[in-house]
């Protein structure tokens, strides 16, 4: 399920205890990241027993049920386990020991806390000790476990990230200071809908994005009718020759990835005090699934790919991300993004940073209106497919003249599209 996957969560058992299975049948449904997987049974038997719930984080390598291949059937529910002893026996016994979880000193509630769960495990601890992280930094951490609990990947996750809480100091009882006014709000009253765990992925990942980066926008519009022309000229004939589809999106990774050759700082993320300028090009699509919510599978070596290539892969993401079949893989490793507001209607937006990334780029609906040319003749009114991008940066490492000439280079590479190119 991803190299990098280190635990999951059990959506839902699709087989009781008990029940008889085939080879091949989907036995549970696994959610890693952002990516649901479905589990099949390595052959066929009966369901033994489930050692995990649904919404269970379960560790990479860890049993969650006991099955019993057919040939082996028994009538009873628990498996014959034979027990025996070796002499490593009761030092495996002390290994395998649980601790008791710890609980944080209580602190004065006047700092800022993330996650409101204030009893940590042993591994969560010795990290913590490890990196000299306190009990008041550990209750800044986003916590993603069951019921709010604070796992390993979200420290590890918070260290990469460069500690932002690290040197957070509690807030002072100065009288002059401001405070955040206690108001309680009429939410009003409605059908409740609670959010799943993937839109709750995706609000933790924005506010965390808006929190990090202090965003800027910029904005250019361009003329895509070379380019619209082309594409509608051309799109029957590069179906027929290389059995792809030819959306605009291939034509518009294109041209960004050779924008970022040009501008390589604008292909960065942020490490601490450090700036890592990435070698690879890896043009994230951000891409609503039909459930609503919003994933980023990833086109990996953008720029070394021809136009034909280009479209494959990007028929191939969109094609699984409607089918829910996106593979851990395909959605890691962007070191850019793009997101086409343009496909929803809207004019433009003012996307939220990917993180690790610096910069995401939105593009608006293609739209014909009048504009004035310049021609041989002299200025003229011609209708023109017009388009508005807008690139979010992170100003912390991209300042405005990267941003506006990096943005300004995408829309130059719209506008002066081959219209004479051989498919």
């Amino acid at each position: 399920m991803g190299e990098s996957i280190t635990e999951g969560t059990i959506i839902n058992w699709l087989v009781d205890e008990g029940d008889t299975f085939n080879e091949g049948d989907i036995i549970l449904e696994v959610a890693t990241d952002k990516v649901d997987n479905e589990v099949p049974a390595p052959s066929s038997g009966t369901m033994i027993q489930t050692l995990f719930k649904a919404k269970d984080v379960v560790p990479v390598g860890e049993v969650i049920a006991l099955l019993e291949v057919s040939g082996e059937v028994s009538s009873k529910k628990e498996p014959k386990v034979e027990k025996v002893d070796t002499p490593n026996s009761e030092k495996k016994k002390e290994k395998t020991k649980r601790v008791k979880p710890v609980q944080a000193p209580v602190q004065s509630n006047n700092f800022s806390v993330s996650n409101s769960n204030t009893f940590f495990s042993p591994l969560v601890l010795e990290i913590a000790k490890a990196e000299h992280i306190s009990f008041e930094e550990l209750a800044r951490i986003p916590a993603t476990g069951n019921e709010g609990r604070l796992r390993k990947s979200d420290v590890f996750q918070y260290i990469e990230d460069g500690r932002p809480y690290k040197f957070a100091q509690p807030v002072t009882q100065d009288p002059t200071a401001y405070r955040i006014p206690q108001l309680t709000f009429d939410k009003g009253k409605g059908k409740i809908i609670e959010m799943d765990r993937m839109r709750q992925m995706i609000a933790d990942h924005m506010v965390y994005s808006k929190h990090t980066s202090p965003h800027v926008t910029a904005y250019v519009e361009a003329d895509l009718t070379n380019m619209v022309q082309w594409r509608n000229a051309n799109k029957k004939a590069f179906q027929d020759k290389y059995g792809e589809r030819l959306t605009f999106t291939p034509l518009f990774v294109e041209a960004v990835a050779k924008a970022v050759k040009d501008f390589p700082n604008i292909n960065a993320s942020v490490d601490g005090t450090n700036i890592i300028v990435k070698d690879d090009i890896n043009i994230g699509m951000a891409t609503a699934l039909p459930s609503g919510n919003l994933i980023v599978p990833v086109v990996k070596n953008a720029d070394a790919k021809d136009l034909k290539t280009l479209a494959a892969d990007v028929n191939d993401l969109a094609a699984k991300a409607r089918e829910n079949k996106l593979a851990g893989d395909d959605i890691k490793g962007s070191t850019f993004t793009i997101s086409n507001v343009g496909t929803f209607g809207s004019v433009m937006g003012t996307p939220i940073i990917n993180q690790p990334e610096v910069a995401i780029l939105a593009l608006g609906i293609i739209k014909k209106r009048p504009e004035v040319i310049e021609t041989e003749h002299g200025d003229e009114i011609a209708i023109r497919s017009m388009m508005y991008l807008s690139l979010s940066f992170d100003h912390r490492v991209v300042d405005g003249f990267l941003g506006g000439s990096f943005v300004r280079r995408v829309a130059d590479y719209f506008e002066q599209f081959d219209i004479n190119r051989v498919i």
